[in-house]
């Protein structure tokens, strides 16, 4: 997400909320414990919100702003979630980016976020199917990331005559 913002500066990539510890690595997100997820969460301070992998998610409620002001927001979501995310944003664009097994079994343990127990249950939920009556392109990210960004980018912008 980070390379195609800085690609297309007009893109909005949104920082999620989770119940990670600070300085975990990885994305840009916004750290909370459990009760204050779960505070938020009460408030209405999410418009998206999720548990996987032992931890919760949060998309902020202001995404929705953004979006109405015509705003190309990018966030990275559950597949739990994308019927809800498509019911509340309907020009929704899922970009399903896919790996190779092996590459990303490779990426998943140079992360050194999650036990080889863990690891293990990503790669086995790797090919569950999205649902169905949404707008999927997929992106093969096995190769340089320069070259998925190009790809996202083009799925997002295509150029029409």
């Amino acid at each position: 997400m980070a390379g195609m913002v800085a690609r297309v500066p007009a893109l909005v990539a949104v920082r999620r909320v989770i119940t990670r510890p600070p300085g975990a690595g990885g994305e840009v997100f916004e750290p909370e414990d459990d009760a204050g997820f779960e505070r938020r969460r009460a408030q209405g301070d999410f418009v998206l919100h999720w548990q996987a992998h032992g931890l919760r998610y949060g998309i902020p409620a202001g995404t929705t702003a953004l979006t109405a002001q015509g705003r190309d927001v990018l966030a990275n979501l559950s597949r739990s979630v994308l019927a809800e995310a498509h019911r509340r944003f309907p020009r929704l664009t899922v970009l399903s980016l896919t790996a190779d097994p092996e590459v990303l079994e490779t990426r998943l343990h140079a992360r050194r976020r999650e036990t080889p127990a863990q690891i293990g249950s990503r790669l086995a939920r790797a090919d569950v199917a999205l649902p169905p009556g949404i707008d999927v392109v997929s992106i093969d990210n096995s190769g340089l990331l320069e070259d998925t960004v190009t790809r996202a980018l083009a799925a997002l912008y295509p150029v029409r005559a």
